[in-house]
């Protein structure tokens, strides 16, 4: 019988996002990710099997979490439009420097080329467009929202998302959460 896991593959996947965030992924290393989850790298072998098995798992990760900034923000938020606005500060989180979100389109790069990786990719942007519908839809029947496509919408959402944060990244002016809400907002203007 083995030892148990005294760090969880969730813990592993966290300080493997945190190096992502610092080195991206060419300077990611398995002996990077242990020092910074605190394993031998022999157990992140056994664990994902190589470098392009953690990442995998990483990305399987992000794929599977898009709902807690979502669900977070709606515990926090009454308002369905507040709850979208929290849902986008919680989002870009992950890059608080113009460096960090090169190290994280870097990774993006990984999606578009390979299949695997595209393949969670697909899954995560199709789950993101459905948060932002339902938010949406919850903002019509609230009143805060005038009737309208929401499908549509919530494609334009996702679109102003991800531009406003490469935009951000030229410009460099303020915070990129309220450079991304700012954009959001300027969006929705017309609808409300």
């Amino acid at each position: 019988m083995g030892r148990p896991r005294t760090t969880t593959d969730g813990e592993v996947l966290a300080a493997a996002s945190r190096v992502v965030t610092l080195l991206g992924p060419s300077g990611l290393t398995l002996a990077e990710v242990s020092r910074e989850a605190g394993l031998a790298p022999a157990t992140l072998l056994q664990r994902f099997g190589s470098k392009r098995g953690l990442l995998l798992a990483l990305a399987a990760r992000s794929a599977a979490g898009v709902a807690e900034p979502f669900d977070g923000a709606r515990a926090e938020h009454r308002s369905p439009l507040a709850a979208l606005e929290g849902a986008m500060r919680a989002m870009v989180s992950f890059a608080a420097t113009p460096e960090e979100l090169a190290n994280h389109l870097a990774l993006f790069q990984m999606d578009l080329r390979e299949r695997d990786f595209h393949q969670l990719a697909l899954e995560h942007a199709g789950s993101l467009r459905e948060q932002i519908r339902s938010l949406l839809d919850e903002a019509v029947a609230a009143g805060e929202l005038t009737p309208c496509d929401t499908e549509r919408l919530a494609r334009a959402v996702q679109v102003t998302f991800n531009g406003s944060l490469v935009t951000w990244a030229v410009h460099r002016q303020g915070p990129v959460e309220d450079w991304v809400v700012d954009d959001l907002s300027y969006l929705l203007r017309p609808a409300r």
